[in-house]
């Protein structure tokens, strides 16, 4: 199990690393919403939570001046 979990999280970084396509904050919520639902199901969280919590960071990761997020 533990090497699912390692999987997940690898292709949750690889899938949020291409942040640099969206555009407002709108997209990368939303983007950061369906990733953390996919993730925290696929390791026997709360899928709601997730995406509470990768919405919140889509939201606001340009303002947390993470590198390619950033409004255009």
């Amino acid at each position: 199990m533990g090497i699912l979990k390692f999987a997940v999280a690898i292709a949750a970084a690889a899938t949020l690393s291409g942040c640099d396509y969206l555009n407002n904050d709108t997209e990368r919520g939303l983007a950061g919403a369906a990733t953390g639902a996919v993730v925290a199901g696929a390791l026997g969280g709360s899928a709601v939570t997730g995406a509470i919590v990768g919405g919140a960071a889509g939201v606001f990761c340009d303002d947390l001046r993470v590198q390619g997020c950033v409004n255009r």
